[in-house]
């Protein structure tokens, strides 16, 4: 018997899949992992034109686009410059990225390579490749590019949904230009949203990221890919403890479009949606805070044509439960244009099933997509564009409607309302939610600045100021 027990013990252990991480002292050990994977992660760095100059540049001038990423405008600690050295052309980005095929297709942020004029790859082996950018989708912040190579190695893509918080992952990249450098640590959350981005359910780790990290792989203890670094979360200019990246699933879809395509086909309802709160749900009739809140519907929509309302409470889509509104962009994005969608929706007290025959996004110009946060978070605002007929109807050429205001925030400081339309900043015209993020972003946190709105037809100004007293 307990020979027969040791043998079946043994075929158990042999039909098991190899693990690329070992244990030592009870720990992981990712030396094995590394070994395989390092010579498919490249350095990345990218040249923009610009005017020829000498010297090194100041500390808010010509800052990487990448360290804007991570710290906004301001230099981190330690950065005191960078020398121009190549004649009118200077470094505008540094950042990771992978190999994906043998013949030279590799996936980074769009951030990375975004406005380059030359994108270099400098591979395991020190060569340095001129790469051609296939597409980038500024949405999930996914970029496919190119070099003219053959016989490279690859990494495996592994399944980001069977991801589960509390295993351990890895990564690999070039943080501060420092190639190859490997970090690890824990899944701390699964399906995050963060303000600025409604279609990538991130992955949070305790990951040391840095810049230059951006575009590199995370990878499970199974040595595959499960996402792609992206971002942090700091207040110091420096990694504290929190970091973000895009599911692989997600990054993989993109890329397949991306390469047959060049662009990324995303459905599109048209609806303004709000989460439902404890309040909400008891005055809707629900049975708990759950779903989409349809606050407006976009004139001539798909969601108008289906028959949609305001004051709809999206619940199911698909085969997928809507239980907090910022899942529905997600799901509605995954979705190709001119496909149709059940929607299972609560009105009036009955749950009833809608069919929406689902359409093209919008143009990057546009902001008449769905909205489900803060689009301009640091002042605490949740904003969409404005319509023809409501531009029309106030009597204004151009602004943003304010969805929610964030408790104790900027926003709400200075006394903005939901229904207020934001159209002026700082003496700048809002005329989109990327302008009014744009002009947010470059607010002195010291400074009050005048903001014009309209609320019930008439103009005035109110004082924002980013920091208190």
């Amino acid at each position: 018997m307990v020979l027969l027990m040791l043998l079946m013990t043994a075929l158990m252990v042999m039909s098991l899949p190899a693990r690329a991480v070992e244990q030592k002292n009870g720990l992981p050990d990712f030396t094995a992992l590394v070994k395989s994977a390092a010579p498919a992660v490249v350095n990345i760095s990218t040249t923009r034109e610009a005017a020829a100059r000498s010297g090194m540049m100041g500390p808010n001038q010509q800052l990487p686009d990448i360290f804007r990423h991570f710290f906004g405008d301001q230099m981190p600690p330690g950065f005191g410059g960078m020398p121009d050295q190549r004649g009118g052309r200077t470094l505008s980005s540094l950042g990771s990225g992978f190999i994906i095929s043998d013949d030279g297709y590799i996936l980074t942020n769009a951030h990375v390579i975004d406005g380059a004029d030359t994108v270099t790859v400098r591979l395991n082996d020190r060569r340095e490749l001129t790469a051609d950018v296939i597409g980038q989708d500024q949405k999930t912040d996914i970029a496919l590019i190119k070099v003219d190579a053959n016989d490279l190695p690859t990494l495996r893509m592994g399944d980001s949904d069977g991801l589960e918080t509390g295993e351990w992952v890895a990564a690999i990249g070039s943080p501060f230009g420092f190639d190859h450098s490997v970090t690890a640590g824990i899944v701390s959350a699964i399906n995050r949203t963060l303000p600025t981005d409604s279609y990538v359910p991130f992955i949070q780790t305790d990951v040391a990221i840095n810049p230059g990290n951006s575009g590199g792989p995370l990878f499970n203890l199974d040595g595959e890919v499960v996402g792609i670094n992206s971002q942090i979360f700091t207040r110091s200019g420096g990694f504290m403890g929190v970091s973000f990246a895009i599911p692989i699933n997600v990054a993989m879809d993109i890329a397949d479009q991306l390469k047959d395509n060049g662009r990324v086909d995303r459905g599109w309802l048209g609806v303004v949606i709000q989460p439902v709160s404890e309040d909400l749900a008891d005055s809707f009739g629900l049975d708990r805070a759950r779903g989409a809140l349809i606050a407006e519907v976009a004139p001539d929509s798909p969601a108008e044509k289906s028959g949609l309302r305001s004051g709809d409470i999206i619940l199911r889509a698909g085969d997928s439960d809507i239980d907090t509104s910022d899942a529905l962009p997600r799901l509605i994005g995954r979705v190709s244009p001119d496909d149709s969608i059940d929607l299972h929706v609560q009105r009036d007290g009955r749950e009833q099933t809608i069919k929406v025959t689902v359409g093209q996004w919008p143009d990057s110009d546009s902001d008449t997509g769905e909205v489900s946060r803060a689009d301009s978070d640091s002042i605490g605002l949740a904003v969409s564009g404005l319509s023809a007929e409501q531009r029309q109807q106030l009597g204004i050429e151009a602004g943003v409607l304010v969805q929610q205001v964030a408790q104790d925030s900027p926003a709400a400081r200075a006394g903005l309302q939901p229904g207020d339309v934001v159209v002026e900043l700082a003496g700048q015209p809002v005329d989109s939610v990327a302008t009014l993020r744009k002009l947010v972003g470059q607010l002195d946190d010291k400074k009050a600045v005048p903001m014009r709105i309209n609320r019930d037809g008439a103009t005035l100004f109110v004082p924002l100021r980013l920091s208190t007293r």
